[in-house]
């Protein structure tokens, strides 16, 4: 059962739980019999988004099993103080949004007591009640922590029946834990679709392991290894050498945006020495003269549209007086930069996907806030399922546009959630 089938589950359940009727109550739960009567009742005083309210639980004695039990609500959370739809909007708060745990208690008990930053908002009310609410940011850290488990418990076959493009990216995000510790946390997209698989959290980038573990969780979740071609990445040697050793007709694209940062220092210095002997005006006019042609050379070789075209361009650069080291740099990844114009490799990006990093550094905190590799994982897990079924904002921003608006990464790979969100696959 994939992660839709389960979201789509979860809320036939509570649907079925809200249309239940007086009758129904009356057949046990436990042996089905219907030799049933009330058997007292209790009071719960739950918090919802609109304040605390009462809630009277009718119990129920059965006398063929002699066991007793009590009415379900789909609205409550059994064991909890707040209500299903606080479990919710806290954790969409904190994964959405991009807030820290601590600003997102106070917002939901501002919200839900009408106090604290309520009264900033609305200060021509009243002030608070009698009973105020006391949810803490160790409670919505327990709530995220519930659902990384549930998101790890589904691991196997989340994903089962997702269509692959064949062509993915890969990156790594550093994490400092608390104490001082620090891991990396490994995943792999989709790089037509966008679907994130399962990350895993490793000791380190350049581990042949970390790799390993995060393909075969992936191969767990229900991609077919058989079917990948490329695979883009920062030239991690971990990596490489899980490619080379365990899936080796899998072709390594370079990151162009990493090649440039390595290429950048050798490019300063060959600035730099076409303004020897010169100063002020006339060093820097030579410096940016320098910087152009060869910077225009190297955007010509790793934008060659044909391998010929960039073999060109790159003896053009090695004959430049100043391009000698650039191009033998160059020289040694051009197979590895130009994967991508291989026939069977099309639609591969020419980036590493770090992008999909950047919400994600919002809220983490860079770690901290999990306190250990267990916790970090199950919130890259819960971060993983949101992305996928999340749709993309169809409106387009000025810095900011969606190859696929209103689209999930799910829809586009053709396995559309429909009105099933991230919460309800995490059964929230």
């Amino acid at each position: 059962m994939n992660i839709i089938e389960q979201g789509k589950r979860f809320v036939q359940s509570l649907q079925e739980l809200a249309r239940r009727t007086v009758w129904e109550w009356r057949r046990c739960p436990h042996c089905g019999s219907t030799l049933t009567g009330k058997n007292g009742s209790y009071v719960r005083h739950p918090w919802f988004l609109d304040g605390r309210r009462t809630v009277r639980v009718q119990r129920h004695w059965c006398q063929e099993c002699q066991r007793s039990y009590s009415e379900q609500n789909a609205l409550l959370v059994r064991s909890s103080w707040y209500a299903r739809d606080v479990h919710r909007c806290a954790i969409d708060h904190w994964q959405h949004v991009g807030s820290s745990l601590r600003r997102t208690a106070e917002w939901l008990r501002s919200w839900a007591g009408r106090q604290e930053r309520w009264r900033v908002w609305r200060p021509l009310d009243e002030g608070p009640g009698p009973v105020q609410c006391h949810l803490c940011a160790s409670t919505v850290q327990r709530w995220l922590d519930g659902a990384g488990r549930t998101a790890q418990a589904s691991l196997k076959g989340q994903l089962a029946g997702v269509a692959s493009s064949g062509q993915m990216g890969s990156d790594g995000l550093w994490a400092r834990l608390r104490g001082g510790g620090k891991r990396v946390l490994l995943a792999v997209v989709d790089s037509v679709s966008g679907v994130v698989w399962p990350p895993v959290v490793a000791t380190g980038e350049e581990s042949e392991e970390g790799w390993r573990q995060l393909f075969e969780r992936a191969q767990a979740a229900g991609l077919e290894l058989q079917g990948l071609f490329g695979v883009t990445s920062d030239g991690s040697h971990g990596l490489l050498a899980y490619l080379r050793g365990g899936l080796q007709w899998v072709s390594q694209q370079r990151c162009v945006w990493h090649l440039w940062r390595s290429l950048g220092r050798e490019l300063v210095q060959r600035a730099s020495q076409a303004a020897q002997g010169l100063v002020g005006e006339a060093a820097q006019a030579a410096r940016e003269q320098a910087r152009r042609e060869l910077a225009a050379l190297i955007r010509g070789v790793l934008n060659a549209t044909t391998y010929l075209q960039a073999e060109t361009i790159l003896a053009q650069l090695a004959a430049h007086a100043l391009g000698v080291g650039l191009a033998q740099a160059l020289w040694d990844q051009l197979d590895a930069a130009l994967v991508h114009l291989l026939p069977y490799n099309r639609g591969l990006l020419r980036v590493a996907p770090e992008w999909y990093w950047r919400d994600f550094r919002l809220r983490l905190s860079r770690g901290r806030n999990h306190g250990s590799a267990d916790r970090l994982e199950r919130a890259a897990l819960v971060w993983a399922i949101y992305r996928n079924l999340t749709p993309a904002q169809r409106r387009s921003e000025r810095k900011r546009h969606y190859r696929h608006p209103g689209l999930s990464p799910l829809a586009v790979a053709g396995a559309s959630p429909g009105d099933i969100s991230y919460l309800d696959a995490l059964g929230v």
